[in-house]
Order: C-alpha cells, then sequence, then structure tokens
C-alpha cells in the first residue's frame, strides 16, 4: 500500500515555474514507476509524465515535453515536477500516480494522491 500526497501547486503567470512534489508513504517507494497526470475542467484526465523506478528513464507528452522535468529522490520517497515555462493551457489539478509500468495509461497506476491545483494565469 502506498500513499501519495502532492504539494506545490498554486498560482503564477504564464512564462513562470512552479515545482510540484509528492511524497509518498511505504516502504516500498522505489519499486514503483511513478507518474504525472493532470485534469482541467470539463477535460479528461490525461499523462504528463513517468519516470521509472530508478530514475533511470523518463518520459514525456508532447505538450510538455522541454518544458517539464521529473525526477525522483528514492532515499526521500518524493518525486518531483519541475515546470517551467508555463503556459495557461497548463492550468489544470496535477495528480502524482504510482504504479509498474512505464505507461502513459491511467488505468495502470495503482495508487494515487488527492492532487494539486496549478492555475497559469495570462
Amino acid at each position: 500500500q502506498v500513499q501519495l500526497v502532492e504539494s506545490g501547486g498554486g498560482l503564477v503567470q504564464a512564462g513562470g515555474s512552479l515545482r510540484l512534489s509528492c511524497a509518498a508513504s511505504g516502504r516500498t517507494f522505489s519499486t514503483y514507476a511513478m507518474a504525472w497526470f493532470r485534469q482541467a475542467p470539463g477535460k479528461e484526465r490525461e499523462f504528463v509524465a513517468v519516470i521509472s523506478w530508478s530514475g533511470g528513464t523518463t518520459y514525456y507528452a508532447d505538450y510538455v515535453k522541454g518544458r517539464f522535468t521529473i525526477s525522483r529522490d528514492n532515499a526521500k520517497n518524493t518525486v518531483y515536477l519541475q515546470m517551467n515555462s508555463l503556459k495557461p493551457e497548463d492550468t489544470a489539478v496535477y495528480y502524482c500516480a504510482a504504479g509498474w509500468g512505464n505507461t502513459v495509461a491511467a488505468n495502470s497506476y495503482a495508487y494515487w494522491g488527492q492532487g494539486t491545483q496549478v492555475t497559469v494565469s495570462s
């Protein structure tokens, strides 16, 4: 069982930066691939980025590639999402998720956090 708690969301102007954190409980954090998803009002949840259990492999959605960076610190049971050059269309609730495959499919992830709101003003 893994419990995930996101933090770091907020209101930022377009072009600004935020760093999201996702703290995990449990001793098996380092065995999970970790991902970030987001959901904007009226839209389906969409994949943002994933990082392998070791941190050696990452993959990004095209719409964030080059602007967002996912990383993890297994000693701290935490995964991060550094978001730069933010755009109004990045506004959403951001969720972290834990699973066993480096996949973009939300239904592949067994554990989810409650989400943190990111709002980008124009």
